[in-house]
């Protein structure tokens, strides 16, 4: 007979915006899933997680990873960004399909899934929309769903090719699948390799305009609404396309978006240095790239307001020498898993986003973006009984110096580097294991 495995969190502020509960209460754990919420719970023979003085929210659920396996794996292994993902406070990781090879059949699904069985957070892939990536072909996209692909996406590259996309968005409006697109115009970005402004000028940089990314959206928005289908914007970045995601929205078209933690909290002058910074700063060097203050304050607001629903990393671990060369030569992308929930948190000390709508923006709103709670996840994102016991303990009011030296990632790239942020991950339980405790400093397996 299996012994049944209870733990007990203890005492803390629990925060559930599926909900709208708000309160010092206990959570029981049974089996993997949340068996009850109340006060003084009997401690019986189940383990206890205090949780005073720490708030207890659903465990985070990310739309958008770069876990590199297969292929990449002196980047990021599916192991080492799970553990990356669990000492963030993320139970739930969707991972992006730019693998080497790209996952863009069943059996390449297939074998990440099996790979990430066992690892310390769930991980739903994310399958090509595209063979190869390559824009030319479409995969098989009834295979990929029935594979267990959440979402399809040739993330790093738009699907240019318009007749392509639409046949896409068509076809994707019978599955029932989001398109999840890298917007970005590659016939009027032309190769940019940060924000065009005042700063690219002066680093004598080639710019990529806002309109580049603006483009793909008003073409995928117009898709979407002849389709019926999907189409959500990842990591946008400009204040014009979250006006036209604002506008199909209230349209009533399916559209929907998610904005990143660096493009709610730094600039293209990142990339410029200033202080202990570095002129140059290739651990700036995102794509999208980082944008003007302007733009910061609109996805600020398009997340306060509830027109972006989900905070997504868009993690992006690169090894030290695909960072360490020139700025045209070095790699996109930032590893965001670990400082996910500093950055957000830090904008909640400066009083731009409310404590209950950042924690739902990482958790019930990801959920609801993609409809993530069906079958066995069904409670995904809250904290509701039955649901499974994906819980992050997070103290709100600790500073924290960002190291990326002591992170599991085995990307270090982060623009953050030495920044004195406020909140920490205390700890990490996953499917009703604790995975990260940084109190104890160690990961209880």
């Amino acid at each position: 007979m299996t012994e049944t495995v209870q733990l007990i969190v203890r005492g803390g502020r629990v925060i559930d915006p599926a909900s709208g509960v708000d309160a010092v209460l206990d959570v029981r754990i049974v089996d993997g899933r949340i068996a009850e919420l109340g006060a003084e719970l009997s401690n019986g023979t189940a383990k206890i997680v205090d949780a005073t003085g720490l708030v207890v929210s659903p465990g985070f659920i990310d739309l958008h990873v770069h876990l590199r396996e297969p292929g990449q794996e002196h980047k990021e292994t599916i192991e080492s960004g799970a553990r990356a993902a669990a000492r963030g406070g993320f139970t739930t990781i969707c991972a992006m399909p730019n693998t080497e090879p790209a996952m863009d059949s069943a059996a390449i699904i297939d074998g990440v899934q099996q790979r990430a069985r066992g690892v310390d957070c769930r991980v739903l892939p994310i399958g090509a929309v595209t063979m190869g990536r390559k824009g030319q072909e479409l995969t098989e996209l009834a295979a990929l769903r029935d594979a267990g692909a959440v979402a399809v996406s040739d993330d790093g590259d738009a699907v240019s090719d318009n007749a392509i996309a639409r046949r896409a968005f068509e076809y994707l409006a019978d599955l029932d699948l989001p398109l999840a697109e890298h917007c970005e115009d590659p016939a009027i970005s032309q190769g940019g390799v940060m924000h065009d402004g005042a700063v690219a000028a002066r680093l004598g940089l080639r710019g990529q305009p806002a309109a580049a990314e603006l483009s793909i959206v008003q073409r995928d928005i117009a898709l979407a609404e002849a389709s019926g289908a999907q189409f959500h914007g990842c990591h946008i970045s400009t204040a014009s396309a979250l006006e036209a995601i604002a506008d199909a929205r209230a349209r009533g078209l399916r559209v929907t978006a998610e904005v990143t933690p660096h493009h709610l909290f730094l600039s293209h002058d990142a990339v410029a240095g200033g202080g202990k910074e570095l002129l140059y700063n290739t651990n700036a060097k995102v794509n999208p790239p980082l944008r003007t203050d302007a733009d910061i304050e609109a996805c600020i607001d398009a997340l306060a307001a509830g027109v972006v629903e989900a905070v997504a990393t868009d993690h992006a671990p690169h090894a030290e020498v695909d960072k360490c060369c020139e700025f045209d030569r070095a790699a996109f992308g930032i590893s965001g898993l670990e400082s996910a929930w500093p950055v957000v948190n830090t904008l909640v000390s400066r009083g731009r986003l409310r404590l209950a709508d950042a924690i739902a923006r990482l958790t019930v709103g990801p959920v609801r973006t993609w409809s993530l709670d069906t079958g066995n996840r069904l409670g995904l994102g809250t904290l509701a009984v039955g649901a499974p016991a994906d819980i992050a303990l997070l103290a709100t009011d600790t500073p924290v110096k960002i190291d990326p030296d002591r992170w599991e990632s085995r990307g270090k790239n982060t623009p953050l580097a030495g920044r004195d942020l406020v909140g920490v991950v205390a700890a990490t339980i996953s499917q009703g294991r604790l995975v990260w405790d940084s109190r104890e400093q160690v990961e209880q397996r």
